[in-house]
């Protein structure tokens, strides 16, 4: 049974991947190195910090690398943002009676600012920052407040994160909404991997705060959805990138509620991921995903798939679900790495 809890701050209860990236990048720059892409920096960069550094600018020392990194944060800090669900999860610890405490890489001076317009600081009952390795730390923190590892998990969004949770015997869970993709988290074998905090609360909730995974966790009966190809008034087609789809292309959808009707969950869905209006709803073909590799965890879909048209003059809003949209022609859909039910739902629409 979870009783303490130890969180990682970037990524998992911050946004602050966007101003990582252009500090990383300045100090780079700084050193005479190009900088990296987004796309390329999530792929690349890892904790520690220093090994990340010294493979690509193995001739700078690292205190002076670190204050170009501050430069350049500084300059970037006010797009830091809290993660969605993250105040609520802080909540639920608190309220179920929970110990909380920070371990984290992030420098103790920025997190002061950070925690001040987060107003999570009053939440943790101990923070452990400036962290370059975070195994160096985990055995102290569960002996300096007595924790037993078996009640204590730690949540990250990063490799390092888990082998930390590893390395001192604590549980682990992963979280979508960071640097590491899906694939590199279950490289890491965490107990759990969840999309965001939300769905860590509700597991916790109906597994009596025990981190069951495997088929444990598991719908006891396939889950029926709605998903939709939406075209523009030009003949182009949204996709969206998902995390929980080891961030592949796919279109909009989810699940359909006790007693909707499909078509009603195809607008409701639609509306929530993307802020759209639609009509000309066209039912294509429905489609079995049981236990793709491709989702972030075990299940059983029937896919109930359409295709549809957007009302025009909108503007496509996406929710935390997705990290970016494109509209495309059948062609440029195709040179995608899209997941296998979009694939196949796009060969079913563009030969008919």
């Amino acid at each position: 049974m979870i009783r303490n809890v130890i969180f990682d701050w970037s990524g998992t209860l911050v946004d602050d991947l966007p101003a990582v990236w252009r500090a990383s990048n300045h100090a780079l720059e700084q050193a005479g190195v190009p900088a990296m892409s987004l796309e390329q920096f999530r792929r690349d960069f890892r904790l520690p910090a220093r090994d990340f550094y010294v493979e690509r600018v193995p001739k700078e020392a690292l205190p002076e690398l670190e204050r170009w990194f501050l430069d350049g944060f500084r300059q970037v800090q006010d797009t830091v943002t809290p993660l969605p669900h993250a105040r609520e999860f802080l909540e639920f610890c608190r309220q179920h009676g929970l110990r909380t405490f920070l371990l984290s890489a992030v420098h103790p001076a920025l997190f002061e600012q950070q925690e001040q317009a987060s107003g999570f600081g009053p939440f943790f009952d101990k923070t452990y920052l400036g962290a370059h390795d975070k195994k160096d730390l985990i055995g102290r923190i569960l002996v300096e407040n007595s924790l037993d590892p078996a009640q204590t998990v730690f949540i990250g969004d990063m490799q390092h994160d888990i082998e930390t949770a590893h390395h001192g015997g604590v549980k682990s869970v992963g979280v979508l909404t960071g640097y590491d993709n899906l694939e590199k988290l279950r490289t890491s074998k965490p107990n759990l991997i969840v999309e965001h905090l939300a769905e860590l609360r509700r597991h916790l909730e109906t597994h009596q705060w025990r981190l069951e995974s495997g088929p444990a966790q598991r719908s006891a009966f396939p889950i029926p959805t709605v998903g939709a190809l939406i075209h523009d008034d030009a003949g182009r087609m949204l996709l969206f990138k998902t995390a929980k789809w080891s961030g592949m292309w796919g279109i909009p959808g989810g699940k359909i509620e006790w007693g909707e009707p499909s078509e009603d969950a195809l607008r409701r869905e639609i509306r929530e991921e993307t802020g759209l209006e639609i009509d000309s709803i066209q039912f294509v073909m429905v489609q079995d995903s049981i236990a793709s590799t491709e989702f972030y965890k075990e299940a059983h879909f029937i896919l109930l798939n359409y295709t549809c048209r957007a009302l025009p003059g909108q503007t496509v809003v996406l929710n935390e679900e997705a990290q970016e949209f494109v509209w495309v022609d059948g062609e440029q859909a195709f040179a995608l790495a899209l997941n296998t039910p979009t694939r196949c739902l796009l060969e079913a629409v563009l030969t008919r």
